[in-house]
C-alpha cells in the first residue's frame, strides 16, 4: 500500500476524532455551500452536492445544518461566498503537493500556506507545476470485514468500477469521477456498507521518503489538514508503514 493511502487511513481516523469536536463540520459545510451554488440545491440533480451531503450524514451533521448550508449556496439565506483555489507545491525530497482550498480571503490563505510550507522544508510552486502528475478519480470505501477481496473485486467491476485496492481497513474502489455516484449506488444495492466516497487525485508515480524527510512531510500534511481553509491535500509520497509508525511520536 502506498504511503499516500496510509495517510488517507490516518486522515479517516483523525476525521472521526475531529467530528466529535465539530471541527470537520466547517469543511463539509463549505463544500455543500459551494456545490449548491455551482450546481443547484437538489442533491439528486447535483452529484457533487449529493457526495457532500452523504459526507455530512456520515459525520452525523444535523439535518438543519445541511439544509442551511444548501440554502446559503443557492442564495435563499445570506452567507459567505467562498472561492475555490488549488495551490501546487513541493515538500521535502521533491514530493508533489496538491492543496485544494475554499476561502473568503485568498490573500490570507496563500500567505498562510506559503509560510507553513517554508517552515517545514517545502515550497509553494506555480500553477501547473505538479497537477500533471495526478489523475482525478472517484474512490468508494467498503469495510474489509464485510467481504473478501475476490468478491469485492468481482462486485465492483460488475458495478462499473475501474479497480479495487487494499486501503488498510477498507477496500478502495476506484472509478471515473462522473461515474462515482452511480457505482456507489450499485454497491449499496448489493447490500454492502459504504464507509464514504470522494473525488481524489491519484499520483501517476511515487517518491519514496524516510527519516527526517518523512517527519517533515508528515508535519506538513498534518498542518495542512488542520488548516481551516484547506479541503483536501494530495501527494505522491510513498512511505513504509513501519517507518510511519516509528515517526508518529516525533510529529
Amino acid at each position: 500500500m502506498s504511503g499516500h493511502s496510509k495517510w488517507a487511513s490516518i486522515k479517516h481516523k483523525k476525521a472521526a476524532e475531529d467530528a466529535k469536536r465539530g471541527k470537520i463540520f466547517t469543511k463539509i459545510i463549505k463544500e455543500i455551500t459551494v456545490a449548491a451554488r455551482m450546481g443547484g440545491g437538489d442533491p439528486d440533480g447535483n452529484p457533487r452536492l449529493r457526495t457532500a451531503v452523504d459526507a455530512a450524514k456520515a459525520a452525523n451533521m444535523p439535518k438543519s445544518n445541511i439544509e442551511n448550508a444548501i440554502k446559503k449556496g443557492t442564495g435563499e439565506l445570506p452567507g459567505v461566498v467562498y472561492e475555490e483555489i488549488t495551490y501546487e507545491g513541493y515538500g521535502p525530497a521533491g514530493v508533489a503537493l496538491l492543496i485544494e482550498t475554499m476561502t473568503d480571503n485568498k490573500n490570507r490563505t496563500v500567505a498562510e500556506i506559503r509560510h507553513l510550507l517554508d517552515k517545514h522544508g517545502g515550497n509553494l510552486g506555480e500553477n501547473g507545476c505538479v497537477n500533471w502528475m495526478f489523475d482525478y478519480k472517484g474512490v468508494i470505501r467498503v469495510p474489509k470485514e464485510d467481504i473478501s477481496e475476490e468478491d469485492m473485486f468481482e462486485k465492483a467491476i460488475e458495478a462499473g468500477a475501474e479497480d479495487v485496492q487494499d486501503g488498510d481497513e477498507f477496500w478502495e474502489i476506484y472509478t471515473s469521477v462522473p461515474e462515482m455516484n452511480d457505482v456507489k449506488e450499485a454497491i449499496v444495492k448489493m447490500e454492502l456498507p459504504v464507509e464514504n466516497s470522494e473525488r481524489v487525485a491519484v499520483p501517476q508515480n511515487y517518491i519514496k521518503i524516510e527519516g527526517k524527510d518523512a517527519i517533515k512531510l508528515m508535519k506538513i500534511m498534518d498542518k495542512l489538514d488542520d488548516h481551516d481553509d484547506v479541503q483536501n491535500v494530495f501527494s505522491n509520497f510513498d512511505i513504509d508503514p513501519e517507518e510511519l509508525e516509528r515517526i508518529q511520536d516525533e510529529l
